[in-house]
């Protein structure tokens, strides 16, 4: 697995292959900005300070529940730092749009 993921990224994917990311469970996000430029604060005596776009950033996962009441989300804790963004969250009981259940 040394190949780049379809020529975009620097590592293959960490993904398991055999597991469905649609599946109930919790899961672990990451995301990172376009070459690590801190694009969403900056940290300052061991403080983070949100700019405008790390308080869009923060406010816009706040909305991800009711974005996507069909997943029955949950989310537990998560940070934006001054280049990525982790986040916790758990899928329960998802039936509307599962692709399981669109066949």
């Amino acid at each position: 697995m040394t190949e780049k993921f379809r020529n975009k990224y620097r590592i293959s994917s960490s993904r398991w292959q055999q597991w469905d990311y649609s599946s109930e469970g919790i899961y672990f996000i990451t995301i990172c900005t376009k070459n690590r430029i801190h694009y969403f604060g900056e940290i300052e005596n061991g403080q983070m300070y949100l700019n405008e776009l790390g308080e869009i950033v923060f406010q816009e996962w706040l909305k991800t529940i009711e974005m996507r009441p069909d997943m029955n989300l949950e989310i537990g804790e998560f940070i934006v730092i001054p280049n990525h963004f982790h986040a916790v969250e758990r899928i329960q009981n998802y039936n509307i749009n599962n692709p399981k259940n669109l066949k």
